[in-house]
């Protein structure tokens, strides 16, 4: 059973960053597509960006797009994600989601789609 481990996280202020880990366990190989999704107290789960382990794809939620950056390191089988220009609105719990090979061919970063999660971290921006 593949495990997604997270780190990162925490409290900053607006206009500040954080940087988040996700670590894939064995079978990590398995991996089609690793990414971040997050949920806000009251609302569903959304997309947040994600990123295909062999070509590098990536996709962006609009509301992240300029701010936050996904990458991939396919030896330690980690992917982060930088975020940068943080906003209040940011505020929710992480969570790192994968999909195996089956989702070859489907569209990138699709929450319902993910067969894996991580344990989720909080990212809270306040002044």
């Amino acid at each position: 059973q593949l495990q997604l481990v997270q780190s990162g996280g925490g409290l900053v202020q607006p206009g500040g960053s954080l940087r988040l880990s996700c670590a894939a366990s064995e079978r990590s190989l398995d991996v089609y597509e690793i990414g971040w999704f997050r949920q806000a107290p009251g609302k569903e789960r959304e997309a947040v960006s994600c990123i295909r382990r062999r070509d590098g794809t990536t996709y962006y939620a609009d509301s992240v797009k300029g701010r936050f950056r996904i990458s991939r390191d396919i030896p330690s089988n980690t992917a982060y994600l930088q975020m940068n220009a943080l906003k209040p609105e940011d505020t929710a719990v992480y969570y790192c989601g994968a999909v195996g090979r089956r989702n070859m061919g489907q569209p990138m970063c699709i929450t319902d789609d993910q067969e894996y999660w991580g344990q989720g971290t909080q990212v809270s921006v306040s002044s």
